[in-house]
């Protein structure tokens, strides 16, 4: 029996897709091919460099990609910083992961100039979109600059505000076009929190105060609304309370005087069921 890291068996448990023999092998293969071709690397946070990768296919996984998705994000950065060829990747993965890495290591050429005109920032957007003849490209860049945010603070403090910048304005608004809500809250948050610290930690404050205040009330709700929902013979796939993301809250605070009183859908509760009809 082969002994996999704990770091895969992770991985593998992540993947929301049906994970047949073959797929599994493919994640595996990748992994290790990934983590050999990456060997000896570091980031700016003096963790392996490997690391990145594997966060970037965790993050794949949980929002439900399939086994090719998380192989192209477990490769995509070896061709840029390795020795190995995007023609190496294509012998050994086969045409459509090499696409995907290709596309991958393309978009990581666009950059955000500075300007403030919205139309030159929209025509970035599309070029951004357009570029990927493959729309789980831009899903896997995504993930990437996820992860990249959320180890920020690990480079130099000058580049981290126009890094923000880039991803509130480029990266967030496509995540909220593809409807990857949790990617779009986070990247958004992350941003405000180097964009903006001052009111993002006056906002961080405000609503984990309330939050604290209204958990209780937000738990016994949720019980009583599984409890009504199974008496109905309907099956609940998921059931939870969140919290208005920061970023967003801010902007509702600006436009009521900074009252938080006023503010009615800090806490939601969202019912997630297997079908709709």
């Amino acid at each position: 029996m082969i002994l996999l890291k704990p770091e895969l068996k992770n991985l593998l448990k992540q993947v929301k897709t049906p994970l047949t023999p073959q797929r599994r092998e493919l994640i595996i293969k990748a992994f290790e091919f990934a983590e050999k071709s990456h060997q000896g690397q570091k980031r700016k946070s003096g963790e392996d460099y490997f690391k990145h990768c594997i966060a970037t296919a965790n993050i794949l996984a949980s929002i439900g990609m399939g086994s090719k998705t998380i192989a192209a994000g477990l490769l995509h950065d070896v061709p840029e910083d390795t020795p190995i060829t995007l023609t190496e990747i294509k012998k050994e993965f086969g045409e459509d992961i090499h696409n995907l890495v290709e596309g991958i290591t393309k978009l990581g050429k666009i950059k955000l100039k500075e300007t403030k005109e919205e139309y030159l920032i929209e025509n970035l957007r599309k070029m951004f979109l357009a570029m990927a003849a493959d729309i789980r490209v831009v899903i896997i860049k995504l993930a990437d600059r996820l992860h990249n945010m959320r180890t920020l603070e690990f480079n130099p403090p000058e580049k981290r505000p126009r890094i923000a910048r880039e991803t509130m304005e480029i990266y967030v608004p496509i995540a909220d076009r593809l409807g990857i809500g949790e990617i779009k809250a986070e990247l958004e948050d992350l941003s405000f929190k180097f964009i903006d610290p001052k009111n993002y930690r006056m906002v961080k404050k405000l609503r984990d105060d309330y939050y604290k205040e209204g958990e209780k009330f937000n738990n016994q709700a949720i019980r009583e609304l599984e409890k009504e929902i199974r008496g109905r013979k309907i099956k609940i796939a998921k059931i939870y309370g969140r919290a208005k993301n920061l970023r967003s809250l801010f902007l509702k605070l600006e436009k009521r005087e900074m009252d938080i009183g006023r503010i009615y859908d800090l806490i939601a509760i969202r019912i997630i069921v297997p079908n709709c009809f």
